[in-house]
């Protein structure tokens, strides 16, 4: 999906912000399993509106570089200045940095909107230094029946079926280009309070599968939702990550 034809960025934050309890949790998962001491120089590929990019510099204290195509997004990244934190326009098949420059990579919810996988893993091993990380967090096709708001948007299945990629391809992907598997696990995060205030981000369309929903078909997800909101026993909504690390070999 190409960001800059959508109005995806304007609500980006606010439909993708889940409080610092959710940011602490992600940077406690990275931070513990990648050396702190190593990192002094971050890429975060597929930054957006680099929701993730200040927390990664100051978690590691470090120098970061938030790289994502879309004008639009980087635009809202920029609000927030940082002088250890620098964002430019770039594509992960062309990552815009020298050879072994980079101690961390992280990738976030990017995966899938890559045109060329493999080249993207090629240019994370040309970018990255021999002691360096790949962190991987990301959707998957197996994970789709488990995403809370499929049941409430029905189309919105096909559209995943057809846009998520298998976790077997996505391990692959990196070991076809020279990286191993660290470690893989399933993170939990928790998205909303309950169905009434998940039902208030999802209305913001900040989720580029919600977004290529027709608008009756989204409409009639959102009333689904929000009559859920209203009969169903009140609990905090909640959704898995798939999060892989790899190292070069």
């Amino acid at each position: 999906m190409n960001y800059d034809q959508t109005s995806i960025a304007e609500n980006y934050n606010r439909g993708r912000d889940h409080g610092a309890d959710f940011l602490q949790q992600w940077m406690s998962v990275v931070s513990n399993r990648v050396d702190p001491e190593g990192v002094h120089d971050i890429l975060d590929l597929g930054c957006g509106t680099g929701r993730f990019s200040h927390a990664l510099a100051r978690t590691f204290d470090a120098n970061l570089m938030g790289i994502d195509p879309s004008t639009k997004m980087l635009q809202q990244a920029r609000g927030s200045s940082n002088s250890r934190v620098v964002f430019a326009n770039g594509f992960g098949e062309a990552v815009p940095l020298p050879a072994e420059s980079m101690d961390l990579i992280f990738i976030s919810m990017a995966f899938h909107h890559f045109t060329d996988p493999g080249m993207v893993a090629e240019e994370c091993r040309r970018v990255l230094r021999r002691h360096g990380r790949v962190c991987l967090r990301t959707a998957s096709l197996e994970k789709i029946p488990m995403y809370p708001y499929v049941p409430f948007f029905p189309t919105s299945r096909k559209l995943l079926e057809q846009r998520l990629p298998s976790l077997t391809f996505q391990r692959e992907v990196f070991e076809e280009a020279s990286f191993q598997t660290l470690s893989y696990e399933v993170v939990t995060q928790t998205i909303a309070a309950d169905y009434s205030s998940y039902a208030d981000k999802l209305s913001l369309k900040a989720d580029s599968i919600l977004a290529s929903l027709d608008d009756s078909d989204f409409e009639a997800g959102l009333q689904a939702l929000r009559a859920a909101a209203t009969t169903m026993p009140a609990c905090t909504i909640t959704e898995p990550i798939d999060f892989f690390v790899f190292e070069p070999r």
